[in-house]
Formats: structure tokens, sequence, C-alpha cells
């Protein structure tokens, strides 16, 4: 798999662009802090922006988008400020090394696919990523004793952006960290299951080409066993809310149609769950439309069934979920400028938003840049 990253780092943009970085050893997680020599005096609530890697790559990789997102805001705040002894709000950012990667690396072979001779791979890439995501709410819990200590500073916003693998871990992190206000998702995919049937039909998988029709013995394999599955109904978004959807019919695993409207009965299974997993919780969800690696089109039918539900006309419009759905045409498996540009404008419009309050209704929005 190539480096997601390197159209950022072979950019002309941001190149001289630099913000302090500060390592702390935290719950035995080599982690890095990112601007804290920059923040504002007066800034006693900050924001925390977790920066979640690629698979094969480790926390360096995130440099670039924490130096472009934090010098974007620290030129925002300086810009508006009128008067130095007006409070603002402070933004840091976070990286560590996913699980088995960098510094905590056991085993190189359970980053790899099937292809590249990994028989074990939907188990490993799953509870790594979903690892890493609860090494995000441990972080949280005690990055403030590290970074102020006796400072009157609080962590008052918890953000996440993650890239590829960091993406699949940042949709767990937006559902199951009730810290986390919003999330940028990039290159990642909230409907597991249907990834990584995808993956096993392309690799041609035995427990994929034996079945009739094929497909149809890949579930509760050797390849995706049932324990495994059990797993990802808990923290997988797509399986987590459709295993209330009467989808039992289906022959084989991958989702290729429109999900109907859920019946009374369902919406009333499922309201509590939105309400309990992403009420009020504002996502940016970045995609590239030429990505082989991590389609659009494996997450689509779900991401179709979420935003006709929490639309501003939607069932659960009054969860006021802000989702934004964009798509980079010309992007294969790769973050680009343009979307490192959408990352930075959400990440500043939440900030100035989380200030102003909580949206009443949901919205929607779709772009292709």
């Amino acid at each position: 798999m190539t480096d997601p990253l390197n159209h950022l780092y072979i950019s002309e943009r941001s190149d001289a662009l630099s913000v302090s970085r500060k390592t702390h050893s935290i719950a035995g997680i080599s982690t890095s802090v990112y601007g804290l020599d920059e923040l504002p005096e007066q800034a006693s609530e900050i924001a925390c922006l977790w920066l979640l890697h690629p698979r094969l790559a480790t926390q360096e990789r995130m440099t670039k988008i924490a130096t472009t997102i934090l010098t974007n805001w620290n030129d925002k705040i300086r810009k508006a400020c009128t008067s130095p002894s007006l409070p603002v709000k402070g933004l840091i950012a976070v990286a560590f090394d996913q699980r088995n990667h960098g510094t905590r690396l056991v085993d190189p072979l359970c980053n790899e696919s099937w292809k590249q001779g990994n028989p074990q791979h939907a188990q490993d890439m799953f509870s790594i990523f979903q690892g890493t995501a609860q090494d995000v709410s441990l972080l949280i819990d005690y990055l403030p004793s590290f970074v102020f200590p006796t400072s009157d500073c609080k962590i008052t916003d918890n953000l996440v952006l993650g890239v590829s693998l960091g993406g699949h871990a940042a949709w767990s992190c937006i559902l199951h960290e009730p810290r986390i206000s919003a999330g940028v998702v990039i290159i990642g995919c909230p409907d597991y299951v249907n990834l990584m049937a995808d993956r096993a039909r392309l690799s041609k998988l035995p427990s994929w080409t034996s079945g009739d029709p094929p497909g149809s013995r890949f579930l509760g394999s050797n390849d995706f066993p049932s324990s495994l599955l059990n797993a990802v109904r808990k923290y997988d978004p797509a399986s987590l809310f459709l295993d209330y959807m009467d989808t039992k019919a289906d022959i084989t695993p991958l989702r290729t149609g429109p999900l109907p409207e859920p019946t009374e009965s369902e919406k009333a299974a499922l309201r509590p769950l939105l309400t309990r997993f992403i009420a009020g919780k504002r996502i940016l969800n970045l995609s590239g439309g030429i990505d082989k690696l991590v389609p659009y089109h494996r997450g689509e039918v779900f991401l179709t069934w979420f935003k006709q539900a929490i639309a501003s006309s939607g069932w659960f419009s009054d969860g006021a979920v802000i989702f934004e759905d964009i798509i980079d045409e010309s992007a294969a498996h790769n973050v680009t400028p343009k979307m490192l540009d959408e990352a930075v404008r959400f990440v500043c419009e939440t900030l100035e938003a989380n200030s102003k309050g909580q949206e009443k209704l949901g919205s929607v929005r779709e772009a292709k840049i």
C-alpha cells in the first residue's frame, strides 16, 4: 500500500510552516503534542484534535496536518481578537502510533492484507483500529495532567481526524467516545463488513469463491469468524445500526442496493441508539472518487441511509447531527491538498460553532470537489 499522505508532502503548500512539538509518555504510549507553545496567553479553554495515522505509517506522518490546521486556527483567532485580554479558545493536536505500528510494533505481518499473506487480516485490522480508538479515550483521561499539570487551562473540546486505518478508528471514536464532539474521516469506511467482503471477493479467497452464490460462506469462516462479526456489530457504524433493520434476507454480505426507510417499530428501536451514539455531533467524511483500496461505494449504501435519517427532513432530524459528505473526484487512496483545505475549514467552523451552542436540527451537505 502506498502512503496516502505522500500527496501532501510532495505538494508545495505549507512547507515553511512549523509549530512546537513535545513528546510525553502517557500510559506507556509515546504521545506527540503539537501547538502548546503557540497557545494564546488568554486561552483558558483548549480544544484538542486527535490525529490518527494510516496503516503502515507512524505518528510522524500526521505532522503536516497538525501544522496546517493549528497555523490556520491560530491565525484566525489572532485576526479576530480585538483585545489581548479577551478570552479565546486555544487548539492543540495530538498524535500517537496506532497499535502494532511505529514504537508499538509487535508483528509486521499483522498490518498486512490477505494478498500480502496475512490470513487473519480481518481480525487484525479491526482489532488494531478499535484498540486505537480505545487508546484515544484513555489518553483523553490523562493528557491534561501531563500537559497542564498546574495550569488553569482546561481541555473543553475533543475532535478527531483520521486517515485510512485512522479514518476507520475515527468513526469508532465519534460513536463510542462521548467526549468527542466532532470528527473528520478521510478515506475511511463506516461499513466494515461491506469493505472486507469486497476485499475478500477481489482477493479470491476460498471462503468467498466456494460459496453458492459466491460470498455466502464468507461470514463465519476462518477469514471472518462469527466472534469477529459479534464485535463488529458492537462497534462498527453500519453493523451497529443496520442490525436493527430487517435486512437478514441478504444471501451475501455485500450491500449493493438502497436500504428502505425503517418501519415505525424499527425507528422506535433505533432512535435511542442514535441518540446515545451520534446526536449533536459534527462529521466530515472525505473520500477519493477513484479510491480502489477503500472505495466510496462500499460505505455508500449505509451513508445514504444515514443521511436520509439525520437530514433536516429526516426521521432523526431532531438528533441535530451535522454531516458533510465530500468526494474529491480525482483522488485515489490518498489525502489531497483539497481534502486538507476542507478539513481545515471544518475544524475551524466546528470550534466556532461549539462556542455558539448546539444546532436544533440536523443537516447534510454533499459535494464533489
